[in-house]
């Protein structure tokens, strides 16, 4: 039987030397690669008790859906600024070379909602850390966090260290 590391295609040295790009279109390309890595995701929040799934743009969506269609829960994108039409709590964070901002519509989370927070890959954490933020600002609880992949080098896991974070994958270095 395949795992789901055996559909994640490795390239060397992309986007630069020394850099190990961990490529998840050969997960989105394959029915058995996708269906794997949802149920393996999945095993992840089955005894979690929660009520609302957010992802983060755009992967996080890729995986965040078929969750929450799967646990029969409502879906909440966290998206980048400036795309979402209501009005929005916003989260700005840094990123290598500047920042970013983020946004979660205000009523998309009710106050004492328990909520997991999915995204592909935890690199730096800085992204998802935002995210819980947002989810915070509307008054929920992240409940936990899942990766499919966890880039273990760039010790993302740090920023998060007062969440319950689990990956499917780790890989060690960056």
């Amino acid at each position: 039987m395949a795992s789901v590391e055996d559909y994640i295609i490795t390239i060397p040295d992309f986007p630069e030397p020394g850099i190990m790009f961990r490529d998840i279109t050969g997960i989105l390309d394959s029915g058995e690669g996708l269906q794997l890595s949802i149920d393996e995701l999945y095993k992840l929040i089955a005894d979690v008790d929660f009520d609302v799934i957010a992802g983060a743009e755009a992967r996080g969506f890729i995986f965040g859906m078929p969750l929450a269609y799967k646990a029969c829960k409502p879906f909440i994108p966290v998206r980048k600024k400036g795309k979402l039409p209501r009005e929005t709590y916003e989260q700005t964070y840094d990123l290598e070379y500047g920042t970013a901002t983020i946004e979660i519509h205000k009523d998309s989370i009710k106050p004492g909602q328990k909520v997991v927070l999915v995204d592909d890959l935890i690199a730096t954490g800085g992204t998802i850390e935002a995210a819980a933020k947002l989810i915070e600002k509307c008054g929920g609880e992240v409940v936990k966090i899942i990766f499919l992949m966890e880039l273990e080098g760039l010790e993302g896991r740090k920023k998060l260290a007062k969440y319950n974070v689990e990956s499917v994958l780790k890989y060690p270095g960056k």
